[in-house]
């Protein structure tokens, strides 16, 4: 294990260039400098924000976290002042048993828009219907066509059934023979006629089909009821009133701002625009049973609203005259990012240029919660009562990692709620007590799931998917790469010539394939003979006093001799050359001529060159392209790229999320769908929970770091016998 130091980069370096910032007049800030806290990500906009702001004379701090949820702890440990968050991240503290009464949490400042600054919500949900609706109670609303935004969103999907399940309408949402996602759909389905409820209804395409089949009258008064997903002219907040006056629908579901600009009214500073839409032919339906009118002087009645985003500190920040000074400089800097149209303005401050940061009275994350009637909206737990996931696993980093993905799981949506806990020291332990039904998920290597399969009865369910280079079945070939320039043309030209590895011990393309296939050609007759064989290599995670480690160049983004000697071989993304991007950035930068890596990586170098790239001059590529290189074949002589299948140094299985073959059909179909939508949002908001990436210093933490999502199992899936082979011939067990 190593200790996580991608967070010290990003402090070491901003301390050090705080050390050279003065005022405007020469002087160096009084009074208290404020931390940010940021997620790793974006430490290179967190520099520049200290840039920025330095030359306008606002003294702001930052240090990183490894992601925003880490950052939350970061400041109710004190560790940092502040960090911006949604109010899922405000329950998550508000929540946070072992740092709440401690922590002293606050929320000081909120991210509002420049179209209503002065409202106290971000957004109001309201139920909207025709004036003539024979309708005087909630009980009503059975038998009517309902109109939706979509499926799993706020306004359109959550509050409606949160608020109508507490009042009895919803009866049927606690079915333990279904997932909490089917539970919902089941009793919309069964309290409306007809409705539009588009999107994706689970991520899994088998679950989506058979669900949208099953319920089918919810897709009813789509523009596309087959689809039933976007585009639809239907969906979203104003195609929920599209739907309500020109589709059939009894009511539609979508908040207060999109209701006025439908029908031509005010919102809040700017003036009404007209439209072809008659408000006095509609009413705002209130959780009482009563009818508003829909016009500029009625207050609309609203089922529940989505509290602002925001900024929160702790007790410690927000002492004496703390708060006002720290409001005046979260409002300053947001002035700023959006004169400069920084992107450390939208990734750090969430702000963009229809919202800007104001302050606000001091609230607890809680009572912020409350006030908005949103607790029990994020709280709300369709399916049986109760119900959860219970995720066994071997090591403390796992344990740490799944619980808090189990956390951040449940405060954005994601349902059974994920339970960890550690049974055992080894994947037999783990494998015994889902035999014995004490557990319900465990995640494997591919290659160890044939005999799990045999000796513990398991299923596979979920797989790790990684993206362009990989195969249908999420295996990735290991390959060596030479530049086209290169004279290497076998693998004992190797001799004596420089290596970049991927990884080290952990990692299969960057380590165990290439030397399995040394020892096979008879080239090296141990693993230890591996460092002499080269001249010098970079293999993150090795000793760093030792050969594998000589070409290795730590965070050379940092700037600083002092971090990059402390990040110098890293297994973290704090070395420049760890990874299968660092491995090509290493060859292209002369730092080595063999690269030992998975086809995964080398494909992605064409998709991120595409990206905006600063990350020195080195690069994470160095401006590189895929048809730059050629393949060492094991057999000898070179192969493009394309040709991998002949040119391969092995062919590495995916882990495997696998649970007990005793259980239902719906019983999986629950556990496979409430993964899948937990790792599809983190596959996309690494920023939220890096859940594929180091964990505290420790790589490959539960999932592979270099994963990019999760993909479900099916019967196709039948590799089994080969990935075991594979993990016995290779010694990966």
């Amino acid at each position: 294990m190593r200790r996580d130091i991608g967070g010290t980069v990003v402090a070491l370096t901003i301390v050090a260039l705080l050390g050279d910032f003065a005022m405007a007049d020469g002087t160096t800030p009084a009074g208290k400098v404020f931390t940010i806290c940021v997620p790793e990500i974006y430490w290179k906009e967190c520099k520049e924000m200290i840039e920025d702001s330095a030359v306008k004379g606002i003294p702001i701090s930052c240090i990183s976290g490894r992601d925003r949820y880490a950052c939350i702890e970061k400041v109710g440990k004190k560790q940092a002042d502040v960090v911006a968050v949604d109010p899922e991240d405000m329950y998550l503290a508000a929540k946070n048993n072992a740092l709440a009464s401690s922590a002293g949490y606050s929320v000081v400042e909120q991210v509002r828009t420049k179209e209503e600054p002065e409202a106290i919500y971000r957004y109001e949900a309201v139920a909207v219907i025709h004036k003539d609706l024979d309708i005087s109670n909630v009980q009503g609303l059975r038998g009517l066509k309902s109109c939706h935004t979509g499926v799993g969103r706020n306004v359109g999907y959550k509050i409606p059934i949160t608020k109508l399940t507490a009042m009895g309408v919803l009866q049927n949402v606690h079915d333990p023979h279904y997932s909490a996602r089917e539970n919902e759909l089941r009793a919309f389905s069964s309290l409306f006629s007809k409705g539009c409820l588009v999107g994706t209804w689970s991520p899994d395409p088998a679950i989506n089909r058979r669900l949208k089949e099953t319920y089918s009258n919810m897709c009813a008064l789509c523009e596309k009821p087959e689809i039933c997903d976007y585009p639809d002219i239907y969906s979203g907040y104003e195609g929920a009133l599209r739907c309500l006056a020109h589709n059939g629908g009894d009511v539609a579901w979508t908040k207060v701002i999109y209701v006025k600009r439908f029908f031509g009214l005010p919102v809040g500073v700017t003036p009404a625009v007209p439209t072809s839409e008659n408000p006095d032919e509609f009413r705002y339906f209130c959780p009482d049973g009563s009818k508003v009118p829909i016009d500029a002087k009625t207050k609309p009645c609203t089922w529940a609203a989505r509290p602002w985003q925001g900024y929160m500190t702790n007790g410690e920040a927000a002492e004496g005259g703390n708060v006002g000074a720290l409001q005046q400089e979260l409002t300053d800097l947001g002035k700023l990012g959006e004169e400069e149209k920084a992107d450390w303005w939208k990734d750090i401050m969430l702000l963009d240029k229809k919202t800007v940061a104001v302050a606000a009275p001091p609230i607890l994350p809680e009572d912020h919660l409350k006030n908005s009637k949103y607790l029990d909206v994020i709280e709300r737990n369709s399916g049986a009562v109760g119900k959860i996931a219970r995720w066994c696993v071997w090591t403390e980093s796992a344990l740490d990692k799944c619980r808090s993905f189990g956390r951040a799981a449940f405060s954005r949506d994601v349902r059974p709620k994920l339970e960890c806990a550690k049974l055992g020291t080894d994947q037999d332990s783990c494998l015994n007590a889902l035999k014995e039904g004490k557990t319900d998920l465990v995640v494997l290597e591919g290659g160890s799931v044939l005999r799990a399969i045999r000796d513990f009865h398991v299923a596979p369910i979920v797989a790790e998917s990684y993206g362009t280079g990989s195969t249908k079945l999420s295996e990735r070939p290991a390959v060596a790469v030479v530049k086209k320039s290169s004279s290497i043309n076998a693998l004992a030209d190797l001799r004596g010539k420089r290596s970049c590895h991927s990884g080290y011990k952990d990692s299969f393309a960057g380590w165990t394939a290439p030397i399995h296939v040394l020892k096979e050609k008879g080239l090296i007759n141990s693993e230890d003979e591996a460092a002499n064989f080269f001249a010098g290599s970079c293999a993150p995670g090795a000793p760093t006093n030792s050969k594998l480690c000589q070409q290795c160049v730590g965070s050379l983004a940092a700037g600083d001799d002092r971090v990059r000697d402390a990040t110098k071989c890293s297994p973290t993304a704090a070395e420049t050359f760890r990874g299968g991007a660092g491995a090509i950035a290493c060859l292209t930068a002369d730092k080595g001529d063999v690269a030992f890596l998975s086809l995964t990586a080398l494909s992605q170098i064409d998709e991120d060159k595409k990206e905006k790239n600063e990350e020195l001059d080195v690069g994470r590529q160095g401006g590189s392209k895929s048809t730059d290189f050629e393949l060492l074949c094991p057999q000898g002589g070179r192969a493009p790229i394309d040709e991998w299948s002949r040119c391969n140094l092995g062919i590495e299985p995916p882990r495997v999320i696998v649970s007990s073959a005793d259980k239902d059909a719906n019983a999986l179909e629950e556990l496979t769908h409430g993964t899948l939508a937990a790792s599809t949002l983190y596959s996309k908001r690494p920023d939220l929970l890096n859940l594929f990436g180091a964990w505290g210093g420790v790589v490959n933490s539960l999932f592979k770091d270099d994963a990019q999502g999760l993909v479900s199992v099916d019967k196709s899936w039948d590799k089994w016998n080969e990935w075991q082979n594979t993990q016995q011939a290779y010694g990966t067990a």
